[in-house]
Order: C-alpha cells, then structure tokens, then sequence
C-alpha cells in the first residue's frame, strides 16, 4: 500500500494533470479523466471492476426514463435498486449475523467481499436521481458526462458526496487557472500531511490501545487511545477531503467544504454543521426534509432525527458498534431540541459537554465490538490501575514523536486551525505556505518510503 501511494503521488497524478493541462478540448479532457478514474477504480477494486460503471449506466438510464406519469415510479424503482446494491454488498453478512444471533438459527453467513466507495458512488449517483425527479437539475443527456460525475478520482473512494448541481457546469466548460491548480496543489499537499504526519501517528497508539488485553489498560491509557482515536479520525477523513478539494481544483472543479473546525463546536447539533457536512447535507435533503423535519411537532422532530442518526451510523458499517454511535448522537442532539438551555451554556462548558459527547460516541465508533466499547468506557472512568504493569504499557505509547504530533493535532483542529483560516486568505502569507507545502510533501515522503502508511479509515465505507 505504501509503494501504491508513492506511485499515486509521483507518477499517477502528476501525469494525469499534465496530459489534463496541454488538452484544450472538454470532450478530450473528460475523456482522460474518465479513464484515469475507472483505471484508478480498478486498481483498487479488481474484484467489482464493473460495478461502478454498471450502477452509473443503470442511474443514468433510469433518469432518462423518468417522464410523464412513469416518472415516480422509474425514481422509486431505481432508489430501490441502489438500497439492494448497499444491502447485498454491504449489509448481507450482517444482517444474517444478526438474524441468527435474534433467533438462534444456523443460517450460513455470506462472505462478500466489500466494494471500496460504494457508500459514497451510491449516495451520489441517488442524489443527482431524486434531484432530476424533483426539477432541482436537468437530466445530463450525455452518460460520459455522469459517468465522470460519479466516478472522478479525487472523491470517488471516500468523498465528500459531490451534488450533481454543484459541478454540472464544469463538466461542459472549465478552465484551469494557474493560480488554481498551484492553490489546489497545495491544499491537497496540507491534506496529505494531516494524513501521513497526525492521523497515521495516532492510528499506531489507537491500534496498540485498542489491540491490547484489557487488564492492561487504564484509566490514563484508555484516554490515550480516545484522544488519539479523536485526533486520527478527524486528520484522516478532513485529510482526504483536503486531497479531494485540492486536485478538484487542480483539473478544474470546485468541491464544496467537508469540515469546518468540528472540535471547536458548543453543541452536538454544532458539531453536526461543521463534521462530515456533504454526509450530514445529504441525510438532512433526502431524508430528513422528507419526512417532515421539524414541521411536524416536537415528538415527531426527535423521532425523524433519531431515525437519520440511525441510518447515518448504519452507513458507516455492518456492526452495531456504528448503529449505537449514530443513536447515541441522536439521543444527545433530541435532548438539545428538547432542552434549549443545553445549547446556550457558556462556551467553554458548551464545548467540554460536546466533547465529552464526541469522544465517548467515538470509542464507540472505533471498538470492533460494543462489549469491546463498553468495557474501554469503563477503563476511562474507572479504570484506577496504576500498577507497573499497566504504567509500563501507558508509557511506551508516550514517544516524544506522538507527544509532538498530539500537540500539533490538537492546536490545528483547535485555535490554530481558526487563526489558519484567515491567515490562508492573506496575501503575504502566500510565499511561506508554498514552501511549507513543499517541506510536508518531502517529510511525508520520507515517511510513506519508510512504510507509515495507513489506509484511510473511509476507503471501508
């Protein structure tokens, strides 16, 4: 994995967005870049190598279809289909699993191999269906067009979901500018370090915490592994939404934001706004809105919400682990609804309450099992071992270069990454955060040639 990152950085991108650069043409252009993504696609996911295009083929289809008195029906019939593509691939083992562990049953669990990206291909390709179906966008006549809308490279594999609306005139007409593809570049290069130097640092601790026999963890351990977790998670998946924007803007398209600084939030609901937003956006347009949202009473509010943290945890993956992290927000964001004083704390209380929220949700997100959960929550609120057999193992996690990186992540997601936003924007800052860019690309690749690479913790959802 770390020789295909190398590759992807010093020979797959750069070569692409040449060729991208000297062709004049669209036409020429979306055709490269729909080839550079299938065979990207196909790198990474032999087994299914026909799924992607079949699903897009089989939308595109369905969209043209839909006209007259048949167009609701075409549009349900095709939301249909691709809920069976996530519940057979994705779902099937687990449900089966689940169903034996209910009624005792012996029924043989199929093993089906997970298709990387098909959450976000398939979330994508239904909302450019329903947003036809609604009038919102009009049917793309060309299905070259929707096929390098669903499959692009930058976002294909873990996001953000990209709205049909957001790019569809930059699929017939865009320019690169100069100034662009550098800016571009250079957000993809900081997105590369939150990766490589932060996320990946604190996956290692998350990895030996988590990994390790129970007896061995304690109160200060178990925290350990929780901020870590808190940290990895965020530099990750904010990381890869950085790498996508940026070569977005690099081949000419504009991606909108997938975080905005979701640590300093006051309230779940806060923290809801500014985390994952492209997910958050598509369950608030598709599901909530649908179902009423906030128009239909207080009960009927917490209910709908509690259903949309259901079903966002259940995207997220086959274990109960993710189902209960998404109802335990649920639970706190009703509570919020249903106590308006719980979002008007003072600020620094707002916050401590939110992060609290956040980082037990998390331990849940990340423990394998919701026993494994349970008993890490317990090991951080009573885990009051401090015996030499336990403080051995806390201090071994304690290297001077995870301390130095957990410092860094918890300035960047915090005051640093506020004063980072406006500092972005000026124009004498320009020159130092190209060469910064520079000196984290060559620190990054001295660590992926060293073998610290992780897989990002999307690609398995």
């Amino acid at each position: 994995m770390t020789f295909s990152s190398l590759v992807f950085l010093c020979i797959f991108l750069p070569l692409v967005f040449l060729a991208h650069s000297l062709i004049p043409a669209i036409r020429v252009r979306n055709a490269l870049l729909i080839l550079a993504s299938l065979a990207f696609y196909t790198y990474g996911e032999p087994v299914y190598v026909l799924l992607l295009p079949g699903s897009v083929l089989l939308n595109y289809t369905c969209v043209r279809l839909m006209s007259g008195r048949r167009k609701k029906r075409v549009m349900i019939l095709a939301v249909i289909f691709n809920l069976i593509l996530l519940a057979v691939f994705k779902y099937a083992g687990f449900f089966v699993e689940s169903l034996n562990a209910l009624t005792g049953g012996e029924l043989p669990v199929p093993k089906i191999h997970l298709p990387i990206g098909i959450s976000f291909f398939t979330f994508q390709a239904m909302s450019y269906l329903i947003d036809v179906y609604r009038g919102e966008v009009e049917a793309e006549k060309s299905p070259f067009r929707v096929l390098l809308y669903i499959s692009f490279f930058p976002q294909l594999i873990a996001g953000p979901i990209v709205r049909f609306r957001d790019i569809a005139g930059e699929l017939r007409e865009r320019t690169v500018k100069l100034d662009e593809a550098a800016e571009g570049l250079r957000r993809f290069l900081f997105g590369l370090a939150k990766k490589v130097l932060i996320a990946n640092v604190m996956g290692s601790v998350v990895d030996a915490v988590y990994g390790a026999e129970m007896s061995h963890v304690n109160l200060l351990t178990a925290w350990i592994g929780a901020v870590a977790f808190l940290l990895q998670i965020y530099f990750d998946f904010s990381g890869y939404s950085d790498m996508a924007i940026g070569m977005g803007r690099m081949f000419g398209f504009h991606f909108r934001e997938n975080f905005d600084l979701p640590y300093t939030s006051t309230s779940v609901r806060e923290f809801w706004r500014r985390w994952h937003i492209s997910l958050s956006t598509w369950f608030k347009e598709y599901v909530y809105i649908p179902l009423g949202g906030n128009r239909k009473g207080a009960l009927r509010t917490g209910l709908n919400k509690l259903l949309v943290f259901f079903l966002c945890g259940l995207w997220h993956g086959a274990n109960w682990t993710f189902v209960l992290w998404g109802l335990f927000h649920g639970a706190f964001s009703f509570l919020e609804e249903a106590v308006p004083r719980l979002r008007k704390l003072p600020r620094w209380i707002g916050w401590l309450y939110t992060m609290l929220v956040v980082t037990v949700g998390f331990v849940i997100f990340r423990a394998e099992t919701v026993g494994q959960a349970f008993r890490m929550l317990g090991r951080m609120f009573g885990g009051f071992d401090f015996g030499a057999g336990t403080m051995s193992f806390t201090l071994q996690l304690l290297t001077p270069f995870f301390l130095v990186m957990l410092a860094a992540g918890i300035l960047v997601a915090g005051p640093v990454g506020k004063i980072g936003k406006r500092f972005f924007k000026e124009e004498r800052a320009q020159i130092p955060l190209y060469a910064a860019a520079f000196l984290l690309l060559l620190w990054c690749l001295l660590r992926l040639s060293g073998g610290a690479y992780m897989p990002f913790i999307y690609f398995r959802f």
